[in-house]
C-alpha cells in the first residue's frame, strides 16, 4: 500500500494564486522524486472550533485561508528517499519565497490502513 505524507496550513488569502504557482513547482519536483499523486485543497467549509479545529491548529488569522494538502507515495523509502534528495537539490532554494508562515504548518507521514472508492 502506499504511504501518504499530509499537511495543513494557513495561507494569506490574497497569496491563494502565488500558493498555487509555488504548488506546482513543488509538485513537479515531487513527481520527479516519485510521488504518484499531489493534492492541495483550499478551505471552503472550515468550521471554527470550542476545543480543537483546523483553523485553531493552525492559528488561522482573519485574512486566511486554510489549506489541507497531501502528497502520496508508492511507498515509505521511496518517500524516504525523496526527502534527502528535497535537502540536496538546489532547485529546492530556486523555488523562492513560502507565501505563508511556513511556521504554522502541521505535517506528518502516514502508513494508510483502510480505503475505500465507490463503486468497489
Amino acid at each position: 500500500m502506499s504511504y501518504v505524507d499530509g499537511f495543513v496550513l494557513a495561507v494569506p488569502t490574497a497569496n491563494r494564486e502565488a500558493y498555487l504557482d509555488l504548488a506546482r513547482k513543488f509538485s513537479a519536483l515531487l513527481a520527479e522524486w516519485g510521488a504518484i499523486r499531489q493534492v492541495e485543497c483550499w478551505g471552503d467549509d472550515v468550521p471554527e472550533g470550542e476545543v480543537t479545529s483546523f483553523r485553531m491548529a493552525v492559528k488561522q488569522a482573519d485574512d486566511e485561508t486554510v489549506v489541507f494538502s497531501w502528497t502520496e507515495w508508492p511507498d515509505k523509502p521511496t518517500r524516504d528517499t525523496a526527502m534527502q534528495k528535497m535537502m540536496d537539490d538546489p532547485r529546492m532554494q530556486e523555488l523562492g519565497d513560502m507565501p505563508f508562515d511556513g511556521k504554522r504548518i502541521i505535517f506528518g507521514g502516514f502508513e494508510p490502513v483502510f480505503e475505500t472508492r465507490a463503486g468497489g
